[in-house]
């Protein structure tokens, strides 16, 4: 889309208030981001997919019959997250909280085959959050959501194994998905900072008091209304974001804007990405890429902005792909 079909609110150009990242980016070597260590904590799941044919409407009620032919698990919520930046070449930790049930055993495998090193509390009464899709002509027909909230004893026990992990790891990436696995994050963002690591959050909901002191926050556009309110040109966006930073000491903030890519509002001033034009299929999933992608970049030294154009790139790719899917180095680098 170009910048002046932006749709309302946004209607002053990004460019007005922003400088272009340009669209090539260099070549970043595997070796680097080899050394890149990305400790991911948060909410973790998921994602089942059932994929079918319909044919007929239920006798019983005015829903269409799915006759379900294939069945696919895949990582969601952080597990994403940290998945995403294992494809990229990183070493990826991944802290969290699962049940004693089948579908965390499935995440346990899934992670195994995924590169990334898990680092699981295991709660004996939490029934693993599970999304469940159900697609037919790769349409999706209906989503069910299984989820609970961990014990308190577990987070603790999470908050401990957190300190032990923090020296061994460059980037700390906090995934909230609002499931009660960030209970602590505070007092994480905290140690974090103190023991000079970068960093990030993927926000949720409308408190972000509790992110307090983060190097980098990634909220899209709805995630950011929610708390600065809707404004109505670039230049009120601009000062909503700079008030907010300034207020809970955010050295930068990444707002996602989908078909209009991604600003950077830090202060050194606002950089935009243009998105890449390419055929959207799926959103699910895209700001775990962006976030990823970032927070592998930095683990390896590049500069935010260098890991921000990287992560446009990024997502431009795993939106053409179906459901939460990621983005490796040959795919990125092409």
């Amino acid at each position: 889309m170009s910048i002046s079909q932006t749709p309302q609110p946004e209607a002053t150009p990004v460019t007005a208030l922003a400088t272009a990242i340009a669209p090539e980016v260099r070549v970043v070597p595997r070796e680097k981001l080899a050394t890149s260590r990305v400790l991911v904590v948060g909410d973790v799941m998921l994602d089942r997919y059932w994929f079918g044919d319909v044919n007929r409407i239920s006798p019983e009620a005015p829903v269409p019959v799915v006759h379900v032919q294939r069945k696919e698990d895949r990582l969601g919520g952080a597990a994403n997250v940290a998945r995403n930046a294992a494809a990229l070449g990183a070493h990826a930790g991944l802290l969290c909280v699962v049940g004693h049930d089948e579908p965390g055993e499935r995440i346990v495998e899934l992670l195994d085959e995924s590169n990334v090193n898990a680092y699981l509390e295991r709660d004996p009464t939490l029934p693993t959050t599970i999304k469940l899709r159900v697609l037919s002509r790769q349409q999706q027909l209906l989503r069910v959501d299984f989820e609970n909230t961990p014990a308190h004893e577990i987070l603790l026990a999470s908050l401990a194994r957190f300190d032990a992990l923090l020296p061994t790891h460059d980037v700390i990436l906090l995934s909230d998905y609002a499931k009660g696995g960030l209970t602590h994050v505070t007092q994480m963002i905290a140690k974090a900072r103190a023991a000079g690591k970068a960093v990030l959050v993927d926000p949720k909901g409308d408190d972000w008091e509790r992110y307090r002191g983060a190097s980098l926050i990634t909220p899209n556009r709805a995630e950011l209304r929610e708390v600065v309110g809707t404004w109505k040109s670039e230049e009120d966006l601009h000062a909503r974001v700079t008030k907010l930073r300034r207020e809970l000491q955010f050295d930068a903030l990444l707002l996602t804007r989908s078909e209009e890519g991604m600003t950077l509002f830090s202060e050194d001033g606002v950089v935009h990405a243009a998105a890449d034009a390419r055929e959207v299929y799926d959103v699910s999933g895209a700001g775990d890429t962006v976030i990823a992608t970032v927070a592998v970049m930095l683990g390896a030294g590049l500069p935010l902005v260098e890991g921000v154009a990287l992560a446009n790139r990024a997502a431009g790719i795993v939106v053409g792909k179906l459901g939460t899917a990621t983005v490796n180095y040959d795919e990125l680098f092409q």
